[in-house]
């Protein structure tokens, strides 16, 4: 692994807040999320034994580093967002038809598990192998695929929390 920590944030850092902004959807919480990421592997480089890749063990970090976030938040909630309120990140003058469809599949993952969510995130959208995100899981890379294939059913079916 690199031994000069610039260099190894400057390499990672931009995928790793790709992962952390498909789990949590806030630009600031994942750049804060990033940073304590780096922080923490940077202590633990020395415990980092190559088994998987580079950013896997990164986004394993990542991973608890979110679900600590929210256990946080449970002890201190917030103001829930409205689900009415439009999401300002999307341009206005894409097609209505699409702009629907799209609106229909991001609430249809809002209201799976975490962890389906999870999967079909870093499969889909970060594009990730099922044997890296085995890895990110702790579990094996066939766990990712079947898991992985129960969730995109979940999704199609709009099957909410089952």
């Amino acid at each position: 692994m690199q031994a000069d920590p610039e260099q190894f944030y400057t390499e990672h850092a931009h995928n790793v807040y790709l992962y952390l902004m498909t789990l949590c959807n806030e630009p600031d919480t994942a750049e804060e999320l990033m940073q304590e990421t780096f922080l923490q592997a940077m202590r633990s480089l020395g415990r980092f034994r190559g088994d998987c890749t580079v950013y896997a063990w990164l986004c394993a970090i990542a991973k608890n580093l979110w679900h600590a976030e929210l256990r946080r938040r449970k002890l201190h909630p917030s103001a829930e967002a409205d689900p009415q309120m439009p999401d300002p990140a999307r341009p206005p003058d894409e097609a209505s038809e699409s702009r629907a469809i799209a609106v229909e599949v991001l609430q249809r993952l809002h209201h799976l598990p975490e962890q389906d969510k999870e999967l079909i995130l870093l499969r889909d959208a970060a594009g990730l192998s099922f044997r890296t995100i085995g890895k990110i899981f702790g579990r094996s890379e066939n766990w990712a695929r079947v898991n992985c294939y129960r969730a995109k059913q979940k999704l199609k079916k709009g099957d909410d929390n089952k």
